[in-house]
């Protein structure tokens, strides 16, 4: 197993957590070097389960808070080791949200009497299928473990405090038609030319703007798929259109669901996927402090992110760390210094009432 040295400024605990490789699937070692690292932090209760590690204080506090992030990383595309350079530590995971990590477990041992309680959060599984979400499990499995009256996931941001998260549905439109021989088309009918009024809706439809919390979320429908076909010679008998509605977090799934079956009305629809978002809960009193300690006006979050699994728990979150979503994923990963310095900073003077 792996050893974790706490004592080590952000952008160096960056560089360590990010030279332990785990691809999401294979966070054990990992996973075992952060639960050692915290079981010498004697104010923390440590509580693991699989590859998840949940560490909490119990100071009687009347707030408890949440912060947590992932500890897994897509793939490695021969940007590890990392390199330190330019004023940024680039390489697999720095961004996406290894820098994040870090300044969370040093927050986790370095603020033994926070002003609120708190529960950190280090789970697997983020960057694949929701089934495996490592806290989704948690939510799942221990959801006392993860309760609170607010919560950070420290997903790249920019370190700009992004609020809630947009809610997102994938679903199938289905035209149907006739086969035939193509040099005898009259004799049939064609699906694909049956989708022109499918691409007419879509087109003319104006997507909402939604304000909450003073947050402005832009919602979208659009196509992102169109299937059809049999052979060059053939008129098909079939066409899907798939789209892909982005909602506002004021929506329920099955609000969301309605929108999409009115634009299509007459039409078949499937939906095949589905994810709620989630309210940014800024007029909470933590949410509120929050905000003001990191001084920079909120955004929204146009994306899904995990605060969505809070926000079915009751409890409201925003996405806040250091890193620049834009090159998450990518082979030329980096995050810059500057920024994992600002969010410790931040998050220290949240924690700690003291600015």
């Amino acid at each position: 197993m792996s050893s974790l040295d706490l004592s080590l400024d952000g952008p160096a605990l960056t560089v360590a957590l990010c030279d332990i490789e785990s691809v999401s699937g294979d966070e054990a070692r990992i996973a075992g070097a952060i639960e050692a690292a915290l079981a010498d932090a004697p104010h923390l209760e440590v509580l693991r389960d699989g590859n998840n590690i949940v560490a909490r204080t119990s100071l009687g506090r009347a707030e408890r808070v949440v912060v947590a992030g992932h500890i897994d990383t897509v793939p490695v595309a021969d940007n590890l080791p990392c390199r330190v350079e330019g004023g940024r530590v680039h390489g697999c995971g720095t961004t996406d949200m290894k820098s994040g990590v870090a300044v969370a477990l040093r927050l986790a041992v370095s603020v033994p009497e926070p002003s609120r309680d708190v529960t950190w959060v280090f789970y697997d599984c983020e960057e694949v299928e929701a089934a495996r979400n490592g806290l989704g499990h948690i939510a799942r499995e221990h959801p006392d473990w993860i309760t609170g009256d607010f919560a950070v996931l420290m997903e790249p941001s920019n370190a700009t405090v992004e609020g809630g998260c947009q809610g997102t549905l994938r679903a199938d439109v289905r035209l149907s038609g006739h086969r035939s021989h193509s040099a005898r088309s009259w004799m049939g009918s064609n699906a694909i030319h049956a989708a022109a009024p499918v691409l007419s809706r879509l087109a003319s439809y104006e997507p909402a703007e939604v304000s909450i919390d003073g947050l402005t979320y832009r919602e979208g429908l659009n196509a992102v798929g169109i299937r059809g076909g049999v052979a060059g010679n053939v008129i098909p008998d079939e066409c899907v259109v798939t789209v892909n509605y982005r909602f506002a977090p004021d929506k329920s799934e099955a609000e969301a669901q309605d929108v999409v079956r009115r634009v299509f009305d007459g039409f078949e629809v499937v939906v095949s996927d589905s994810a709620p978002g989630a309210l940014p809960g800024l007029s909470q009193p933590a949410a509120a402090a929050f905000v003001a300690t990191i001084g920079k006006p909120p955004q929204p979050k146009f994306g899904w992110t995990d605060v969505s699994r809070f926000s079915a728990l009751g409890v409201p979150a925003v996405n806040y760390g250091p890193g620049d979503p834009n090159v998450a994923h990518t082979r030329e990963e980096y995050v810059d210094i500057a920024q994992i310095v600002e969010v410790e900073e931040r998050m220290r003077s949240w924690l700690t009432g003291r600015r």
